[in-house]
């Protein structure tokens, strides 16, 4: 644990008072590797402005005392990706990615993480308003969901009559099947390995057809015989670390389908035979982050209390537990299972 001082706050600048902050599979990559800077971790946060200068509330709609979801990029707004709106794609720091939870805290004024009291609110910091009357812990699952309105609906262009195949039932797979449902699709897939039993289950409470143990089952096979043969026009594979779901995606995809990849690997793939993609004319798109569309969608679908996504959120826990947090998302907790984890700083 650390303390940073706080500074004062500009006309442009804010200070948000973090309720929850998401924790997920990056964080603990980067919790158990050698990462080459020293950070506050957690890029998925909500809380309430504590402060914010007259330029910052006009720009943002926004007032002291207002709940906001805080997106995760920081875009400079003025790089060819940025002017482009492919503002996730901003690379004004030189670095993989310009965001909350990956900036130095050597960097003025240090705040730049979820898991902490504080938050910074950057000039270039985007925010969206929430309702205060809804959980926090439920209102924090603005970005997994922000995830799958743009990895499964957006992205992919998915549309009503579709099969989708989510390979993968983490927060952002079980995500990706209420993206899903709400874009039209007429069959929804998900797959996960045995121990992901629960997650499959609460698959089917938020909409998929069909739940496919992978140790247990032939993906492929169970697929192809669900569908008669013409397997799914849009394959969301959002697994992390595994390469073997990606080579799966291509016989899992229709003749013309799409394939989103937006799990994070850490690792090359290995057998990848280009000429399955070539022969069926498949379309293979890489997904960053999310935007402020896919966002704003989250919130609604969020506040329209359609599905029921506090059945997702397993653990709340305070920041000083955010070892124990960690450790029971990488399944590294004995006796502890979880599947949508948050740090509550201020409980």
């Amino acid at each position: 644990m650390r303390e940073f001082e706080v500074t004062s706050i500009g006309p442009e600048e804010g200070l948000l008072r973090v309720e929850h902050s998401d924790i997920r599979g990056s964080d603990w990559f980067h919790y158990t590797h050698i990462y080459a800077k020293t950070v506050i971790p957690g890029h998925e946060p909500v809380g309430i402005i504590e402060e914010i200068g007259d330029i910052a509330a006009q720009r943002g709609g926004v007032q002291v005392g207002d709940r906001v979801a805080v997106a995760t990029m920081l875009p400079c707004g003025f790089c060819r990706q940025c002017v482009k709106g492919k503002y996730n794609l901003c690379r004004a720091s030189g670095a993989m990615i310009h965001a909350y939870g990956y900036r130095d805290v050597s960097e003025s004024p240090s705040l730049w993480g979820g898991h902490a009291e504080l938050l910074y609110l950057d000039p270039h910091a985007l925010v969206h308003k929430m309702d205060r009357d809804l959980p926090a812990e439920l209102a924090v699952m603005f970005n997994p969901l922000g995830a799958g309105v743009r990895w499964a609906h957006k992205l992919p262009g998915t549309g009503i009559g579709d099969c989708v195949v989510v390979l993968g039932c983490g927060q952002r797979g079980l995500a990706s099947v209420v993206a899903a449902r709400e874009a039209g699709a007429s069959r929804i897939i998900v797959t996960g390995l045995t121990a992901d039993v629960p997650k499959l289950e609460l698959a089917r409470e938020f909409g998929a057809d069909l739940a496919i143990d992978v140790e247990k089952e032939d993906a492929i096979g169970t697929v192809r015989e669900f569908t008669n043969a013409e397997m799914a026009q849009v394959v969301v594979e959002v697994t992390s670390g595994s390469t073997q779901p990606v080579i799966d995606s291509l016989d899992l995809a229709a003749p013309g389908g799409t394939v989103v990849l937006a799990g994070a690997k850490y690792g090359k793939v290995p057998e990848f035979d280009s000429n399955r993609v070539l022969m069926r004319e498949l379309t293979i798109l890489g997904a960053l982050a999310v935007d402020y569309d896919s966002y704003e969608a989250a919130i609604r679908i969020i506040e329209s209390h359609r599905y029921p996504l506090e059945l997702m959120h397993t653990h709340t826990l305070a920041l000083d537990e955010a070892d124990k947090a960690l450790k029971i998302l990488g399944n590294e907790y004995e006796g502890e299972y979880g599947i949508h984890l948050s740090l509550a700083p201020n409980n």
